[in-house]
């Protein structure tokens, strides 16, 4: 069997030889070999840009019920750019004739044409064009209202009829679409064609050289959940902003494999909403930044596994709380199993809520080695016994006791009144929205103040030697990974907060361990002190 500390080497190990090998993956995909002949002149074996003839080119947009076109009467043209420069950047917005079959929950396409300046698409041997659908199905966001006055009911009643039923996915319009073209005059080695770009490009032959003309590509990152709008019966017409920017081969390439990523996401069960918040992290982030995302996240799910296992591992083998506020254990179970529920019914993403689960599991198990818990079966009816505690275990209930007392004071009132001013002023989707969100609030504006009995109990005993202080450090640099991840992924404004909460109470534990220093005659709540190991060792 592997020791702690080989199976902690291992896992590291484990986790470097990953990062090298993304690494490397990564330098694969935004660095293309060019081909070897084309320095020299040779066109043999390579393909040329069309682009490099610096032809006169054209931008047509169309819209249309089918997903493929063969005649000019099928669409309607919404956008036309004539003398279209591949090289600067540009955005219009136009408005788009809903047909009667899209808004009966009908799929309305839009044709990207990239052709010769004076001649129509379908006239034109080397024109490019690529297929987009405006629309999309997702549950309707269900309208907020006041639960007291019962405001806006009226107005969700209307859209319920619209809809049929809030639970059932409607159409929803795209209001952006994102457009690119790849500009290096780039020659590829014809034997080695990067498969990811291959299929967004279109050969021609021209004399006794192979030539790929431009390469189109939609931007489906910059889809957002937040830019979508429901389609109604009633809607006519509907706003579409067209937006245009170069793009080099090594953003390409990488925004096709980011692509795939969130497609497959999607074919693995995550939502439109959850796919969404990968989206946010590559969109709103320059690639530099995207970069140190990565390593950040990387460490951040070694240092979870890592404090999860120490932190596991210490419960696992304690049998005294000595020292240990009961107190807190039972508040950090009751505040993590109630963020969990929020994250929940805010439908926050996958990314932040998995994390959250888990820990909300584990903090169940640890109130059951606190309060020395067993639970006994008789027949489908559980019974639950608790252990008894010694003399030291009861002098530390009452400072923990103690320390509670004086916190009720303030906490309490504190709760009830922000509870009562968020249901008077705040809209909420239902009675459950508002008793979780006023637990959550109570729990982020004033969790902090239920690590105050563990504080205090180290004050009284001027010792901190029994806290599982490698959890706690591992625990630290996830929450420091949290500052960061908190302007990059999307979630509650108070859970944001929250990160930078749990900074201060850290700063706190790291004060009192300086100021009480590890007695190493002390024993430990393993029966074991470092003095007498030192002995038996000599």
């Amino acid at each position: 069997m592997l020791s702690r500390s080989s199976f902690t080497s291992l896992v590291v190990g484990v986790f470097a030889v990953y990062v090298a090998h993304t690494c490397w993956v990564m330098y694969g995909i935004v660095y293309t070999r060019p081909c070897p002949t084309a320095a020299d002149g040779a066109a043999g074996g390579c393909v040329w840009p069309y682009l490099a003839r610096r032809p006169k080119l054209q931008l047509s947009v169309y819209t249309t019920t089918r997903s493929s076109i063969g005649a000019e009467s099928n669409i309607d043209l919404v956008l036309n750019v004539e003398d279209f420069d591949i090289e600067s950047k540009f955005e219009r917005t136009v408005n788009v004739s809903v047909p009667k079959k899209t808004r009966n929950n009908g799929t309305l396409y839009a044709f990207i044409f990239l052709h010769h300046a004076g001649i129509l698409p379908w006239h034109d041997g080397k024109q490019v064009h690529i297929v987009s659908p405006l629309t999309t199905y997702m549950v309707p966001k269900p309208e907020e209202i006041h639960l007291l006055t019962g405001e806006s009911a009226t107005r969700q009643i209307e859209a319920e009829k619209q809809t049929n039923a809030l639970d059932e996915p409607v159409s929803h319009w795209r209001s952006r679409l994102t457009l690119n073209v790849m500009v290096e005059d780039f020659v590829f080695d014809g034997s080695s064609l990067p498969a990811d770009v291959h299929r967004y490009m279109k050969m021609v032959q021209l004399g006794k050289t192979v030539h790929y003309l431009p390469i189109l590509f939609i931007d489906q990152l910059s889809n957002r959940v937040k830019d979508l709008m429901v389609i109604n019966h009633s809607t006519t017409e509907l706003p579409l902003t067209v937006s245009y920017d170069k793009i080099s081969l090594g953003k390409l390439r990488f925004w096709i494999h980011m692509q795939d990523a969130v497609y497959s996401l999607q074919q693995f069960g995550f939502s439109e909403k959850d796919a969404d918040e990968v989206k946010g992290i590559f969109v709103d982030t320059n690639l530099y930044f995207l970069a140190l995302t990565f390593f950040v996240a990387a460490f951040h799910l070694l240092f979870d596994f890592l404090a999860f296992k120490n932190d596991i591992s210490f419960w696992k083998k304690k049998r005294s709380m000595i020292g240990m506020s009961t107190k807190a254990v039972l508040w950090r179970c009751f505040s993590t199993v109630v963020i969990f529920l929020f994250l929940l019914d805010e439908q926050t993403s996958l990314l932040v809520l998995i994390p959250a689960g888990i820990g909300a599991v584990i903090e169940l198990w640890k109130v059951k080695k606190a309060l020395k818990m067993t639970i006994r079966w008789q027949g489908l009816r559980p019974k639950f016994q608790f252990g008894a505690y010694n003399d030291s275990e009861k002098k530390t209930e009452e400072y923990d006791a103690q320390a509670m007392k004086y916190l009720s004071y303030l906490l309490y009132p504190l709760c009830i009144g922000g509870a009562g001013y968020s249901l008077l002023n705040v809209k909420y989707k239902s009675w459950y929205s508002w008793l979780i969100n006023s637990f959550v609030n109570g729990v982020y504006a004033f969790g902090f103040l239920f690590m105050l009995p563990q504080l205090f109990v180290n004050y009284k005993m001027k010792s901190v030697a029994h806290l599982p202080w490698k959890a706690f450090t591992y625990k630290a640099f996830n929450t420091f990974i949290d500052d960061i991840f908190a302007f990059i992924i999307t979630m509650p404004t108070s859970h944001r907060l929250a990160c930078f909460r749990d900074d201060v109470v850290f700063l706190v534990y790291l004060y009192q361990r300086w100021l009480y220093p590890v007695d190493k005659s002390r024993v430990n709540e393993y029966g074991e002190s470092y003095e007498e190991k030192s002995k038996q060792k000599s």
